[in-house]
């Protein structure tokens, strides 16, 4: 028995810092997650029945969320003195974020621990998803494709030369090209993503639906 309580604190040990010890602010850099709607409409969103996944709302690389990131690890859902965000606010954020109630949920989990209210959080998601071009090639697509991830890579990569390879990331989930993520700095300048979050997915042929 005293062995496998030994056993036990050791492990116990070796676990990263709950979140309670995250504070709103203390961060090293952020994540710019950028979504391809469609995709993410025929991985969930169709069976959640979510207006972003509606035909004709034309949504392409939509604002997955702004995310303050340690160089390991990162923090979520801190205690934060702003208040939370009321309706018309969350309500202006669908145009880039395809529903108001994403914005809120990137609110609860990463906006807090920003350190800023959250006006300034949405202000700030928007100028960062201003300053990364997304590639209009992707809009032209007139059916299903199947690709190597690092053709959407190279594609980021042409249409903003200020970003280098180590700065950008493209994830993969249930076969389907998921998200472009951008490593951004506090002031958003464009800088190397750390280990936890430069994880290139490695499909030789992922799927990519054309805008719906």
């Amino acid at each position: 028995m005293r062995q496998l309580l030994s056993l036990a604190f050791t492990l116990l040990a070796a676990l990263p810092a709950l979140a309670d010890d995250d504070i709103a602010g203390e961060f090293d850099y952020y994540v710019l997650a950028l979504s391809w709607s469609p995709n993410w409409c025929a991985i969930e969103g169709d069976a959640k029945n979510s207006p972003q996944c509606d035909y004709g709302e034309d949504h392409g690389w939509i604002l997955h969320g702004l995310w303050p990131q340690y160089h390991r690890g990162w923090p979520d859902y801190c205690n934060t003195s702003h208040r939370n965000p009321p309706r018309h606010v969350t309500n202006a954020m669908a145009d880039i974020m395809g529903t108001s109630g994403l914005a809120w949920h990137q609110w609860k989990k990463h906006g807090t621990c920003s350190g800023m209210s959250s006006e300034d959080y949405y202000a700030l998601s928007r100028e960062a998803y201003g300053r990364i071009n997304r590639p209009q090639v992707f809009r032209k697509l007139d059916k299903t494709v199947r690709l190597p991830a690092s053709v959407v890579e190279d594609a980021f990569l042409k249409a903003n030369p200020q970003l280098e390879h180590d700065m950008l990331t493209i994830t993969c989930r249930d076969g389907f090209i998921q998200e472009a993520r951008v490593c951004l700095s506090r002031d958003l300048t464009p800088v190397p993503c750390g280990r936890d979050v430069a994880r290139d997915c490695k499909l030789d042929s992922a799927r990519f639906d054309p805008l719906r």
